[in-house]
């Protein structure tokens, strides 16, 4: 099976895991109502077979997760793990289960070989048996080349893979994983796949996993569809699929129109349940059959071309799952707009270089971003994106090479420069202990705003981010998705000429990213420049012009058709960026990121 969707038809072993009308809830403050987290939910998981846990933010899929690792205790209902109680028989579960949470407790200080070991003592491990499983599981997760090297300076993806080696120190019955890829590039999310279902295939072992990327959820052999603590529906992916044939086109735009003028003339239409991006076409999902209805939706003008295309699970998933109600209301600005000098650079490196003592994170890169772009940074996890950033926006001094940010030379006006600039860090990054009042009151004092403004723009915040329901929630208490809207909207109160998102969608359900970049989009043809980074490759589609990273150099820049163009062959005739990103960091196509211009490119 590999890496590719999992068969409905796979053989189901006895159950692992029965959930019977389960009901988790959680008190928030005194005086107030408790919060539902769970509500009569019921599902089972089985033994040699991969079953997904999807839903939108505040689902209850981490709940679920916590209840059957024994570290919840259910309010009402039942959940056995291996014919045991998670109230009764906890310990024995965490004994016989294996259980990543979204943030594994790795120990950033010790090695990757200490980590292990640490790990082998807490879960009994015998000494006799630690030589051979630990030489299984660097094998397994192509760690064993690292073993002296220390947790905290592991990338990304290596850090997930060395939490789920830890995690299978004692080989578990059955695996417990919560939203494991998160913030892990294309190549090291196959690479974990693939150590899954090796599990699977030749252990048995029975594996309940939550995602946030809605192409995992094909992958598994059942889906259960979580929403507002309540199940929706479940299955194999192909149920869910076969529900809405009929119902998905994809739009492919003329020439001199670009896709996210169209995918912003679709989205919130009546009839349209979902509009979004792909290789360089608008998907859209319809509330009825008969997608040449689309045509009577589009200026006579456009022209563009419309067919069907075969369902996936993510058309699916945003057909079942409630939307809110509202479109964005994006405040008119005084300091940027369609009539600023769209040509006018406003990021521009050369030659710019970072070293931490003897290794060179950043290597002489060069590229320009002007006015109104929407530029992408992309690459695996430890490419140097983030080290960019950090530097972009003045948080870290570049050690050579040149840097302007706005018309101001970094390295000697970097003060000025930071007041024009907005930026969301990858990691949540506010105060955990305040609430999200608290927190969006001081960034907005910090940034200058006062009095009625001030008001004014919390309540936008409030509103555009969906956050007034947890406004008196400390922010170290929120659902990892409702982290990002909340840092997202620390990063945009004072309406910056130039913003920076790191991973701004990370750990965000599908619904919540489209309009993450509905918004950029707006911010975007208002003059804002956007610089963002991102590991969901589809994202990257919503770029005027990226540059791949690897190992702190350039591997290739262009728009994404251009990328795409990369990754063509005869055997791929319609590349994803995601085929070319793979291609790229793995060397199957030769480096290309100083025989592109740096300027601006034509449209996406």
């Amino acid at each position: 099976m590999g890496l590719g969707t999992a068969e409905d038809t796979a053989t189901e072993g006895a159950p692992v895991l029965v959930v019977q009308h389960l009901s988790k809830s959680f008190v928030t403050k005194k005086g107030a109502p408790a919060l539902l987290a769970l509500d009569d939910v019921s599902l089972a998981a089985h033994r040699g077979r991969v079953t997904g846990l999807v839903g939108a933010d505040g689902a209850g899929k981490t709940t679920l997760i916590r209840t059957a690792a024994g570290l919840l205790a259910p309010t009402g209902g039942t959940v056995t793990v291996l014919g045991l109680d998670t109230f009764r028989d906890a310990i024995e579960i965490q004994r016989q289960v294996g259980y990543m949470p979204q943030k594994f407790g790795l120990y950033q200080d010790l090695s990757v070989a200490e980590n292990m070991t640490l790990y082998a003592e807490l879960q009994g491990v015998p000494m006799a048996q630690r030589p051979e499983r630990f030489q299984k599981l660097l094998r397994m997760t192509d760690l064993t080349a690292f073993t002296r090297r220390r947790a905290g300076a592991l990338s990304g993806g290596m850090k997930q893979k060395l939490g789920l080696a830890c995690a299978l120190i004692k080989s578990p019955r059955m695996l417990l994983l919560d939203e494991p890829t998160v913030g892990v590039d294309p190549v090291s999310r196959r690479e974990l796949w693939k150590i899954v279902y090796e599990l699977v295939e030749k252990e048995g072992i029975g594996v309940l996993l939550s995602t946030a990327y809605l192409d995992e959820a094909e992958r598994c052999h059942h889906v259960v569809l979580l929403h507002d603590g309540k199940k929706l529906d479940e299955g194999p992916p192909r149920k869910f699929k076969d529900q809405i044939r009929g119902r998905v086109a994809l739009v492919t735009p003329p020439a001199q129109i670009k896709p996210r003028q169209i995918q912003n003339r679709l989205a919130g239409r009546k009839g349209i349940v979902d509009a979004t991006i792909r290789s360089g076409r608008v998907r859209v999902v319809m509330a009825q059959e008969g997608v040449q209805s689309l045509a009577r939706a589009m200026p006579d003008a456009w022209q563009p071309t419309i067919q069907e295309a075969a369902p996936q699970f993510e058309d699916a998933f945003m057909a079942l799952i409630p939307h809110r109600e509202g479109h964005f209301q994006i405040a008119s600005r005084s300091t940027a707009g369609p009539g600023a000098d769209q040509d006018e650079v406003v990021v521009r490196t050369r030659d710019l270089q970072k070293w931490f003592g003897d290794f060179e994170a950043v290597k002489h890169l060069s590229f320009e971003v002007r006015r109104g772009e929407i530029f992408g940074l992309l690459g695996p996890n430890g490419a140097g994106k983030s080290t960019t950033f950090r530097m972009l926006c003045g948080l870290l001094s570049a050690s050579g090479g040149e840097i302007q940010v706005a018309g101001h030379d970094l390295r000697r006006a970097g003060a000025r420069a930071r007041a024009r600039l907005g930026y969301m860090a990858q990691q949540f990054s506010l105060y955990g202990q305040l609430s999200v009042a608290e927190n969006l009151t001081f960034y907005g004092r910090a940034y200058g705003l006062a009095n009625s403004r001030l008001q004014e723009r919390l309540a936008w915040a409030d509103a555009e981010f969906d956050l007034a329901r947890w406004r008196n929630t400390p922010a170290g208490q929120l659902p990892g998705g409702y982290k990002q809207r909340l840092a997202m909207a620390a990063a945009l109160l004072h309406e910056p000429d130039i913003i920076f998102l790191d991973e701004p969608t990370s750990g965000v359900d599908p619904l919540a990213r489209r309009e993450f970049w509905l918004r950029i989009n707006g911010f975007a043809e208002q003059g804002v420049t956007v610089v963002v980074t991102t590991h969901f490759m589809e994202e990257s589609e919503y770029c005027d012009r990226m540059l791949i990273m690897s190992q702190g150099a350039s591997l290739a820049m262009g728009t994404p058709a251009e990328i795409r163009e990369l990754a063509r062959t005869p055997e791929r005739p319609d590349p994803t960026i995601e085929d070319a990103f793979v291609a790229l960091a793995l060397g199957e196509v030769a480096p290309r990121g100083r025989a592109t211009d740096a300027g601006k490119a034509g449209p996406p």
